[in-house]
Order: C-alpha cells, then sequence, then structure tokens
C-alpha cells in the first residue's frame, strides 16, 4: 500500500438498529499519528458505530477499510494484527493471572500451535510496566478492581501492538491520574508508533486535548467531523448535549462547564 493509503477510512457508512439511524453516509480518513474523538449521548450510537469500525457489526450500507483492505479481504487475523479493539465491557468467567490475561494480545502473532517466546513475554511485561501493573502479574484477574481490570485490558491491547487503536470509553473505571496517563499513552503510541486511533469520550475537554479529529454523533442518523479545535466548540457541544455550555480557558487548555 502506499504511504498515503489511510490506516482507517469510512466510505458512505450508515449504522443502524432496526428502524433507528445513528449515522447516515459517514465519510472520514485516519492517517498514522492522528487520533479520533467521538462524542455524543447516551444512546446516541458511539458503542455501535465503533463495533462497526472493528468489523464486529455489520454496517447497514458503506464500508470501512484497513489499510486500503476490507475486513473480507483481510480475514479475521490479518485484522487482528493491524486493528486492536477495546470494548467497553468485559466479562472474565475463569480464573486468569494477570499475565496469562495480558499474553492474549500476542496470540495475533503467533502461528496456531505456537508458544510464547521470550520476546513475547519481554513486549508483555513492558506492556503491563506502561500501565502501572508491574507488581501484578501473578494476581488472579477476579480479584482486582475495576480500574485495575480495565488498565490490564489496556495493557493486553498494547501488547497487541495494532496500527489502529478502537477504544470505546478507554478511561471508564480509572481515577484521575490514571485517566491522564493512559490518554499520555495512547497518544504517543499514535504520535510514536506511526498508529491511529478512534475513541469514544465523554469528557470534551479531554478530547480537546489529546486528539486532533473529532466525530459528533447526534443520534438521528446526522454527524459532524473535523479538526477538534473546529468541532469541539461550546455552541457545537450544547447543541450536541442538549445543555448550555461555557468554555473556560486556562493555560492554553480549555475545559467546557455547564451554564
Amino acid at each position: 500500500m502506499s504511504d498515503f493509503t489511510p490506516l482507517l477510512e469510512v466510505r458512505k457508512l450508515t449504522v443502524s438498529i432496526g428502524n433507528k439511524v445513528f449515522c447516515r453516509d459517514l465519510n472520514f480518513k485516519l492517517q498514522a499519528g492522528e487520533r479520533l474523538a467521538i462524542l455524543g449521548r447516551n444512546g446516541a450510537g458511539k458503542s455501535t458505530l465503533l463495533s462497526v469500525l472493528a468489523g464486529l457489526r455489520t454496517p447497514h450500507s458503506g464500508e470501512v477499510l484497513l489499510n486500503g483492505k476490507t475486513y473480507a479481504d483481510l480475514g479475521a487475523r490479518q485484522s487482528a494484527l493491524i486493528r486492536g479493539w477495546l470494548p467497553q465491557a468485559r466479562g472474565d468467567a475463569f480464573a486468569s493471572s494477570v499475565l496469562e490475561t495480558a499474553l492474549v494480545g500476542r496470540h495475533p502473532h503467533l502461528d496456531r500451535w505456537d508458544w510464547e517466546s521470550e520476546k513475547d513475554l519481554y513486549i508483555v511485561r513492558q506492556a503491563l510496566a506502561a500501565v502501572d501493573l508491574s507488581a501484578f502479574e501473578k494476581r488472579d484477574i477476579q480479584t482486582l478492581s475495576g480500574g485495575e481490570r480495565q488498565r490490564l485490558a489496556i495493557a493486553t491491547l498494547l501488547a497487541q501492538a495494532p496500527r489502529v487503536f478502537l477504544l470505546d470509553e478507554p478511561i471508564a473505571h480509572l481515577d484521575l491520574k490514571h485517566q491522564i496517563a493512559m490518554l499520555e499513552l495512547f497518544s504517543n503510541a499514535a504520535l510514536q508508533c506511526d498508529a491511529a486511533l478512534a475513541m469514544v469520550l465523554h469528557e470534551p475537554a479531554l478530547a480537546w486535548r489529546y486528539c486532533n479529529q473529532a466525530l459528533l454523533i447526534h443520534g438521528d442518523g446526522h454527524t459532524e467531523s473535523g479538526p477538534a479545535r473546529e468541532m469541539l466548540s461550546a455552541e457545537r457541544l450544547s447543541e450536541l448535549y442538549q445543555y448550555p455550555l461555557a468554555a473556560i480557558e486556562h493555560d492554553g487548555r480549555i475545559s467546557f462547564v455547564p451554564k
């Protein structure tokens, strides 16, 4: 593929469930280094759209391309080498250690009957260190707090080393320190590792700080997308959330507060 081929491209995408249309004829592209924030009210279709972008749900019409190819063209394994998916919720039916769980992220890189190598272990331990879980390797995942389990999911995704990160509320359950740390981590992955990311966020100020693109989903089929600094204005966000907001600037950063 050409260096100019987008890592993620959406063409005339319409996403719906039953008679409910969440977005209609959506188009956008993400190149390496670009970070897209997806914002909207509860029930607007953010998670549904993200699952379509991840190849887990079929759109009503249109297509999603990873590095110029459809999911059907790539197949499951090649897709997993390009696209990483962080769902909003997960279940842990069986006991497993933190290290064993994070090693799952390396599975797309292994042949069918391969065992994890020392290199895989090194990559996973680096990922656990990045999310402040190095001391938790032997812990049973069912003993973790919600925030610790979220950080483990992020470490598993980092171990996968995809080029496209699709993140559904990646800072859910995290305290303030770890919210900022994880957003810094993903932003650096995009900027320094030639990756792209699209993530659902509920805090417009963090989207303004960490993303250069924004997609606003109004929930009735209407969407707006473009540069984050243009999309994330008090006027647009007030319309999006159907509540008046004011923008407050401090030290070159912006917060949005209810009026």
